[in-house]
């Protein structure tokens, strides 16, 4: 699978997921295991108004939605991975008026379980947050073929 199925992969999981389109998700960069989307600040993900601090759900969800989303990319056939544990490390507070990114990669993949690690920044080098996922393994067959589908663009 090229580096260019998968980003268009990812891309269409992500706008099937309504929060990851509330938030303006955007997947920039795939390869086999790995992952980069970008949360665009807006004004809707402010949490702190006296700041203008991204608030900490926003980053989360980036998080979960990378690290679920580069299963895409470690995968050769689509199936959905449902969150097992997502546990979030945050460092310090994102910058106000700039994106926030998020790089995920597998790292060991079993029969039952998906592990990855993920990375949040606003600029290479100065981690917002660190976090570690597993997701469970429920074979391609648990999803209704016409969204297997749609994701594949095997629907088109």
């Amino acid at each position: 699978m090229t580096n260019q199925i998968r980003l268009d992969r990812v891309s269409r999981f992500i706008e099937t997921l309504t929060q990851a389109r509330t938030l303006g998700l955007r997947a920039i960069e795939a390869g086999e295991g790995t992952l980069l989307l970008e949360l665009p600040y807006s004004e809707k993900i402010i949490g702190n108004p006296d700041t203008g601090a991204i608030h900490g759900g926003a980053i989360t969800t980036l998080m979960d939605t990378t690290s679920g989303s580069v299963i895409i990319c470690a995968l050769d056939e689509f199936e959905l991975c449902p969150t097992l544990d997502l546990r979030v490390d945050y460092m310090h507070p994102a910058e106000p008026g700039r994106p926030v990114y998020a790089r995920a990669e597998t790292y060991k993949i079993t029969s039952n379980i998906i592990f990855t690690r993920c990375e949040a920044y606003q600029h290479e080098g100065n981690t917002i947050a660190n976090c570690v996922g597993t997701f469970m393994r429920i074979g391609k067959e648990a999803s209704p073929k016409s969204y297997r589908d749609l994701i594949t663009g095997d629907g088109q």
